[in-house]
């Protein structure tokens, strides 16, 4: 397993050649909202191609839970999600999809997707 300083576990993917997906699901996602103080609860999502690298998910896990008691907005979490995961396991392509519960009366989703530019 390879460690970094975003202490996400990763290990090498034994099917590099080929196209498949992985799923994430993640349901008990929480964070602060900034302007209120109060917790958000969501869900993320994470779907992705792997390249060479895969994501260990115990470690993806407790990632997730540093969150916890951090002020985000919706959109910045799922965004800064997708460009730690786009940075340590450079994906062929993946989608970080955050389903944020109501919060008076509105629900919020929230998708940010990346793709990897071929070159020739």
């Amino acid at each position: 397993m390879k460690k970094n300083n975003l202490k996400l576990d990763i290990f090498p993917n034994r099917y590099p050649k080929r196209n498949y997906t992985i799923t994430i699901n993640c349901p008990e996602f929480t964070s602060i909202c900034p302007k209120t103080g109060l917790p958000d609860f969501g869900t993320i999502i994470i779907e992705y191609i792997p390249d060479k690298f895969c994501i260990e998910l115990k470690s993806f896990k407790y990632y997730l839970l540093k969150y916890r008691n951090e002020g985000i907005f919706y959109e910045s979490v799922v965004n800064k999600i997708l460009d730690d995961l786009v940075k340590i396991l450079k994906p062929k392509k993946i989608t970080v999809t955050g389903d944020f519960t109501a919060r008076g009366g509105i629900s919020t989703s929230v998708v940010a997707e990346y793709s990897k530019k071929i070159t020739k």
